[in-house]
């Protein structure tokens, strides 16, 4: 039988609060979750191993600081990324960090994925980072619309498949029955959200496990 091994990388969205201790653990209402149990359904001749290393909070450069432990020696045949809300976010947080500015964001990206495709066979998926409706994120709708455009362009770079989540929720966003459908703060998805991120992941990332 066929063995691969996925790998979920990421920050909040993709941690979802899963068990630290085992990185099998894909958490109970995460999309790894539900975007795992789609695949084992599309390819049930597949042996699957999937990892779930994403880490609350991480911004572009921690997870960059991590990559060699938490990606490269992980060596996966596929791994996934979305990452940027933070960097975002962090600039309105009054936290004391440090922004990461536009510029900063895509060299941390790039040396991310540069480092992927130098130490690894990997087929690389990035994933968009969103922003759905709520009142207190609407100040950062304008900085997530230059982030898109940076990691749609590193994704024709560097990625096998891109999944242009921020999109594909304003599609559905209008036929649901209320603005916090997918999730209530605009960030973080509830099990609506993530069922819905975890379908689209499997159907995107379909057509690539197809060739593997």
């Amino acid at each position: 039988m066929k063995k691969l091994r996925i790998l979920f990388q990421g920050d909040s969205i993709t941690d979802a609060g899963r068990d630290k201790r085992n990185y099998f653990d894909l958490s109970k209402a995460g999309y790894p979750k539900f975007a795992a149990e789609h695949i084992r359904a599309d390819f049930p001749d597949v042996e699957f191993e999937f990892i779930n290393l994403g880490i609350s909070g991480n911004r572009s450069g921690q997870l960059f600081d991590r990559s060699t432990a938490d990606i490269i020696d992980i060596q996966p045949d596929v791994v996934s990324i979305m990452i940027g809300i933070n960097d975002i976010w962090h600039r309105y947080k009054k936290t004391g960090a440090v922004p990461t500015t536009d510029a900063q964001f895509e060299l941390n990206y790039r040396c991310l994925l540069t480092e992927i495709r130098k130490r690894t066979n990997a087929k690389i998926m990035i994933i968009s980072p969103y922003l759905l409706d709520c009142d207190d994120k609407q100040p950062m709708r304008s900085d997530l619309d230059r982030l898109i455009p940076i990691v749609e362009s590193l994704a024709k770079e560097f990625a096998d498949v891109y999944m242009p989540t921020d999109a594909l929720f304003a599609k559905v966003l209008p036929d649901q029955p209320e603005p916090l459908y997918y999730s209530a703060d605009g960030v973080h998805p509830n099990p609506n959200g993530a069922a819905f991120i975890g379908e689209k992941y499997a159907e995107y990332i379909k057509p690539l496990l197809e060739t593997l």
